[in-house]
């Protein structure tokens, strides 16, 4: 017996990014709207318009999208700093309030949301989609960290939950002095990533022979996501001659460190940016996946790798300390040991057997990771926020 759906709410969403942009916070967000939307909800998507976007509203299918001003992220030139809009945030709100509002974004555009919602007695719960404070340490702005935090903490606990990806994360931001913390988690599409998507034409394409093993990274190639060990990591594997001969690396996104990177590793295999069946595909023609980001809330390419049936070589936080087992599902290195990572690495090079195991208990464990809970403890923290009589929250 299917179970009946609430009754429609009209939930508000502020945000920087969201689908089909290409990042984990675009996509989390895409899902949990379009989860809202299914479940009978109203939902506000507001967001700073696009480079080619001008700033306007529109409505669609229970979904309206307010666009507002904004500037260009430096380093990040696809998105956009939400300007304070307070002025049109209040006439939007006096005219469709929503019962509730979600914030995933700190930035100016956040801090107007909130104060705007706060004075018109609008319930806000946040979210804590992106580790600014440690952004500081890779642009030369160490001395901005306590500051910045400070800031971040000030701004959660001026909301009546912050929610959050990971258990660790709630750890830590519990150290932080954040406070009303709640667990949301994330979930992962196990038909979008699939080992069945494996394509022999595209590894012929990449150069790959019968035999040979694929190592892929996919995500942002930015100075936070710590590309200086995927590079020490493939150059070690060389000088051991453990396989090296017979792998390929391929490297799947973009930003603004592509071009050094593709001069330090001149043999690997660079595709831009992929999304929907194209990246699908990618996951599932490779074998390993390295990913030594130590930046990450939650790590949305971990569980998009495991579900393709990759063995996943990481350090042991977000994503990988919560779905994988050392050596039984992946391989995991404590935070900064980076000569661990390295050997993780060539064991999984040079053990199939290990490997093939790895594989499949990761493709087992990402299949348990639906979106649906995910969705539904999302909506029950929204229709809790908002004093909803049938809110809910499933285990």
């Amino acid at each position: 017996m299917n179970t009946p759906l609430p009754l429609s709410q009209r939930f508000a969403v502020v945000t920087e990014t969201y689908s089909p942009q290409i990042n984990g916070v675009a996509n989390t967000l895409g899902r949990l709207g379009s989860g809202l939307l299914q479940r009978n909800h109203q939902l506000q998507l507001i967001r700073p318009a696009l480079a080619d976007e001008s700033s306007a509203s529109h409505s669609r299918d229970g979904l309206s999208e307010h666009l507002l001003r904004g500037l260009p992220i430096p380093g990040y030139p696809e998105l956009q700093w939400g300007l304070p809009a307070a002025s049109a945030l209040k006439r939007l709100w006096q005219a469709e309030r929503p019962h509730a509002v979600y914030l995933a974004t700190e930035g100016p555009l956040g801090w107007s949301a909130l104060r705007v919602a706060n004075r018109l007695q609008i319930p806000v719960i946040s979210g804590f989609h992106t580790h600014f404070q440690q952004y500081t340490q890779h642009y030369g702005l160490s001395l901005l960290q306590a500051p910045v935090m400070a800031y971040l903490r000030w701004f959660h606990n001026n909301t009546r939950m912050t929610l959050t990806a990971s258990p660790s994360q709630q750890r830590e931001l519990l150290r932080a002095g954040i406070q009303n913390l709640a667990l949301l988690g994330r979930g992962v599409d196990c038909d979008r990533f699939h080992p069945g998507l494996r394509d022999p034409a595209l590894r012929a394409h990449w150069g790959v022979k019968e035999g040979d093993l694929v190592l892929l990274h996919v995500g942002r190639l930015a100075a936070e996501k710590n590309l200086s060990l995927l590079v020490s990591a493939w150059k070690q594997l060389q000088l051991s001659k453990q396989g090296s001969q017979n792998c390929k690396l391929v490297i799947v996104g973009d930003g603004p460190l592509r071009g050094d990177l593709q001069q330090q590793l001149p043999e690997a295999i660079f595709t831009g940016a992929l999304t929907g069946a194209p990246l699908g595909q990618a996951y599932a023609s490779a074998d390993v996946f390295v990913f030594p980001s130590m930046t990450e809330t939650f790590g949305n390419v971990v569980t998009e790798a495991m579900a393709s049936g990759l063995a996943v070589c990481a350090f042991d936080s977000a994503a990988a300390h919560q779905h994988i087992r050392d050596r039984f599902s992946g391989c995991l290195a404590p935070l900064s040991n980076d000569s661990l990572f390295i050997d993780n690495l060539c064991w999984l090079v040079r053990d199939p057997e290990g490997r093939r195991s790895i594989r499949l208990h990761a493709r087992h464990r990402a299949c348990q990771l639906g979106w649906e809970p995910v969705v539904q403890r999302f909506e029950g923290y929204l229709m809790k926020a908002a004093g909803s009589p049938l809110a809910g929250l499933p285990n």
